[in-house]
């Protein structure tokens, strides 16, 4: 009976265990990867139709019956959005997979897959905020001025008029929910891993910040 009370205790013990460490990045990731679609594609419709759409320079060409072609190419994004992030996710996963092999990690490169997944929800509140704006702040955008827009970045410091539109993606690119976005990985390869959080850290920003950081140098270089 003592030793029934004992493994009864020691079972209780353990599912408390397992229950404390659970975290958002034990999801299934392929139930996350389809919230994040159409989450996205949500927002996007939102957009194009209540932004986008309604600037000047779409009312003149829907005027003239020229939106067939601006149509056709909102659809193609629509549908592109699952491959586009597959892609995305199998890049990012493979660069930190690799920063982890090199410290000696055992995460496997799923693991780390599911960790881009999850981490990627935080550029979805850039995107609210981005509606938010300009259906309720600055209600009448060019076009040039929404797709100029990145809520807290360093465009703000800028003038998009004035600066060379080489540097555009760059500055949108460099803003608070990309730093954001690397902590939340750090988390997630911390909590997949298993280990110190400084090693996940420095993973994280020696294989994926570092390769963020030369990519926007490579594309300042080749931009024309």
């Amino acid at each position: 009976m003592a030793l029934s009370n004992k493994n009864t205790t020691f079972t209780y013990m353990h599912a408390i265990e397992n229950t404390d460490d659970s975290s958002i990045f034990d999801i299934n990731k392929w139930v996350f990867f389809l919230v994040l679609c159409l989450a996205t594609l949500f927002l996007l419709v939102v957009k194009k139709t209540f932004i986008e759409d309604q600037t000047a320079a779409f009312e003149v060409l829907e005027s003239r019956g020229e939106m067939g072609v601006f149509h056709a190419i909102n659809a193609l994004q629509y549908l592109s959005i699952p491959l586009i992030y597959l892609f995305k996710f199998t890049i990012i996963s493979f660069i930190i997979w690799v920063g982890s092999f090199m410290f000696g990690y055992k995460i496997t490169y799923g693991q780390i897959w599911q960790v881009a997944v999850i981490a990627e929800a935080v550029f979805l509140i850039p995107e609210m905020l981005k509606i938010i704006w300009f259906l309720f702040i600055d209600m009448d955008p060019n076009l040039f001025e929404i797709r100029a827009f990145y809520p807290f970045s360093l465009m703000h410091l800028a003038d998009p008029y004035e600066i060379d539109s080489r540097w555009f993606y760059p500055l949108k690119a460099l803003n608070i929910f990309e730093i954001i976005y690397w902590f939340v990985l750090v988390e997630g390869v911390h909590h997949k891993a298993k280990k110190e959080k400084n090693i996940a850290g420095a993973i994280v920003f020696c294989s994926y910040v570092l390769f963020f950081l030369l990519w926007l140098g490579f594309y300042l270089l080749v931009y024309k």
